[in-house]
């Protein structure tokens, strides 16, 4: 449970104080400030700050850090607002292309950008420093640009979307807002809620990309490396653990060998002890397979699958030949490189 200390108004400015504080609107929250401020809450210098909600120009002019309010962008002094007009930034022009995203940063992605990597440093201090990176850049990919985008009101999409989407993150946070008939409107205290529910998401990615996405991306890596050890041609990729997520792992290694499009086979033992063999997929484009495994053998299952195609074990091939399954590792090693010549 996060301890926070949250301050509607400070009267006296010019009292001496012992702690931080991080100075934010008051009245109705979304979930860019909250977000920022669970990160900024998380690093030490921040740690034991004061949370300041007031619009008051007196009181956040005493703040050490103020995001989503004040009117004004302005690293050196701590000053994170992206509601200015003249406010356009974006993580591709902030870091000199580096981030390739293109979303106008709201307070969040400004605090990401500028404390994001100490944050992942508190959370996972023991992974190496090129991993951290990779977290850094994917976290914003798929966590903070959304936040970002949805503030801003950037839509996903040009299309009109053919259903509502209600229990987003930013949607969730919204309705931790005091209802307009509540007799007590109580703004911070719910702000409270809403950067423990923000918090806990956040942390929650970080660590699964970390015990998850990382240990998962070392395996097929060391799989697609030694490729040639399985085929001559490098278009069978055995995994040593099936049970792991390897598609974009796959696609971006091909992007870095530059031979986008060349694996037409994942080979693996899956969770029950069986072989089996994935046509790859095409990236982006759902079912569709780069080589499907032969017309002939899809929907053919056992014995019969085994007589028609001269290799025993077989299980089954699927009716649309995006996978394959043999009882050995030699069967369904056999299948894919059969495969690859018809």
């Amino acid at each position: 449970m996060l301890r926070l200390i949250v301050r509607r108004m400070v009267q006296d400015t010019g009292a001496k104080r012992t702690c931080m504080r991080i100075g934010t609107h008051n009245g109705s929250f979304h979930c860019d400030e909250a977000l920022a401020c669970f990160m900024l809450k998380q690093l030490p210098a921040y740690k034991s700050a004061q949370i300041v909600r007031t619009r008051d120009p007196a009181v956040l002019s005493d703040c050490d850090i103020v995001v989503d309010v004040g009117g004004t962008y302005e690293p050196a002094k701590h000053r994170y607002d992206h509601h200015q007009r003249t406010f356009t930034d974006t993580m591709s022009t902030l870091t000199d292309g580096k981030m390739d995203f293109h979303t106008k940063l709201s307070s969040a992605g400004l605090v990401y950008l500028h404390f994001g990597k100490n944050f992942i440093d508190e959370l996972i201090p023991d992974v190496s420093k090129e991993y951290k990176d990779l977290i850094y850049h994917r976290i914003y990919e798929y966590f903070m640009e959304e936040i970002d985008a949805v503030d801003n009101g950037v839509n996903a999409t040009e299309e009109k979307p053919k259903y509502h989407v209600t229990t987003t993150l930013g949607g969730r946070v919204r309705d931790l807002n005091p209802s307009w008939n509540d007799e007590v409107q109580d703004f911070d205290g719910q702000f409270e809620k809403a950067m423990e529910l923000v918090g806990s998401e956040l942390t929650q990615r970080v660590h699964n990309m970390a015990n998850r996405w990382l240990p998962a991306l070392e395996i097929v890596k060391s799989a697609f490396e030694n490729r040639f050890q399985v085929h001559d041609s490098g278009q069978i990729v055995k995994l040593e653990n099936g049970g792991c997520p390897w598609k974009e792992h796959l696609y971006q290694l091909e992007s870095e060998a530059k031979c986008e499009g060349l694996v037409k086979y994942m080979v693996y033992q899956d969770s029950s002890g069986a072989w089996r063999v994935q046509a790859v997929g095409v990236k982006g484009e759902g079912f569709t397979s780069r080589l499907p495994l032969p017309e002939a053998w899809r929907g053919v299952r056992d014995e019969e699958l085994s007589k028609l195609i001269g290799i025993p074990e077989c299980v089954f091939v699927h009716a649309t030949g995006f996978i394959g399954g043999n009882k050995t590792e030699a069967g369904v090693l056999e299948m894919a490189r059969q495969a690859l010549k018809l």
